[in-house]
């Protein structure tokens, strides 16, 4: 969950990560804004337009059609891989989708079915447009798969997102096929690699900068807390929950998962705002980050 990046900042780390980028016409101060909330952010988008020609996609997207004004993305990816932003705001590109895959986003765990479409992904999505026609005919030129790995990446890293919060259309909204033409598990892949500091073609980036030991445990994947689980880290997640009033410990916390974890985890996930089954005591990363468990060395 985040704020939005700012026109300028979006630009900024784009170019950053070797992207050519063209601002085009207004889109700076082009929006929805005036039609439903912009924000918390929670993750990337993409989208295939069916249509062909840069020109002819870009301004599709920039101007929206009959029924569906623009901005219809924050930026289209042509086939040479240069990025088109023609949105900064909310834009009609995600629309209604499942909020359980809108939950796993956030927690940046496995993806559930989308089977419903009750949740408004304009206010929570970058949305990026790539142009293809969408038919598994259309080629996907390698610089434009690259050009997605590294918007993707740039707007992650921004975040301090992982690949999980980078989802295709498909993956939020039922009846929706797209992208067409690769899997988003294999660009997720990409996306990782490059995160992880490894560059074009996946060699190793030059002279990466040595990222900063954190001072807190990082968030483990909801799968990590289980009947059976035994790990020092929840020793120190359970000391923190008591520290924060919501211990439900009758003897203390100890390093295996128990009810009395769940519990405890429940009072603190309500605590800080959620509900019913977002209350379930099983930790989830917005929660997690915000407890600060301390590393544990484990």
């Amino acid at each position: 969950m985040a704020k939005p990046l700012t026109a300028s900042k979006l630009v900024e780390i784009l170019r950053a990560e070797g992207l050519t980028v063209h601002e085009v016409r207004n889109w700076r101060r082009h929006n929805r804004n005036s039609k439903g909330p912009w924000g918390p952010m929670n993750g990337v988008m993409i989208h295939h337009t069916v249509t062909s020609g840069t020109a002819a996609s870009v301004d599709i997207c920039y101007d929206g059609y009959s029924g569906l004004p623009g901005p219809l993305c924050h930026g289209v990816i042509d086939k040479k891989g240069q990025v088109h932003l023609v949105g900064n705001g909310r834009a009609n590109h995600a629309g209604l989708g499942d909020g359980d895959v809108l939950r796993a986003v956030i927690n940046e765990s496995k993806l559930p079915a989308d089977n419903e479409a009750d949740t408004d992904g304009n206010r929570h999505f970058y949305g990026f447009e790539c142009i293809n026609l969408g038919n598994g005919k259309d080629p996907w030129p390698e610089a434009q798969k690259e050009a997605i790995e590294k918007v993707s990446a740039a707007i992650c890293r921004a975040h301090g997102w992982t690949e999980r919060s980078v989802i295709g259309h498909k993956e939020w909204q039922p009846g929706k096929q797209d992208p067409r033409g690769f899997t988003m598990d294999g660009m997720r892949k990409r996306i990782a690699e490059r995160l992880r500091g490894k560059g074009d073609s996946g060699k190793p980036a030059p002279d990466p900068k040595p990222a900063p030991k954190p001072s807190y445990e990082p968030f483990p994947g909801g799968g990590f807390f289980h009947i059976g689980q035994k790990s020092a880290v929840i020793t120190a997640m359970g000391r923190r929950l008591v520290a924060e009033g919501c211990g439900r410990y009758e003897s203390g916390p100890s390093p295996d998962w128990t009810e009395a974890d769940r519990k405890s985890y429940a009072a603190w996930q309500q605590k800080r705002g959620f509900k019913g089954k977002d209350a379930d005591g099983i930790p989830g990363k917005v929660t997690w980050d915000a407890l600060k468990v301390p590393r544990s060395g484990d």
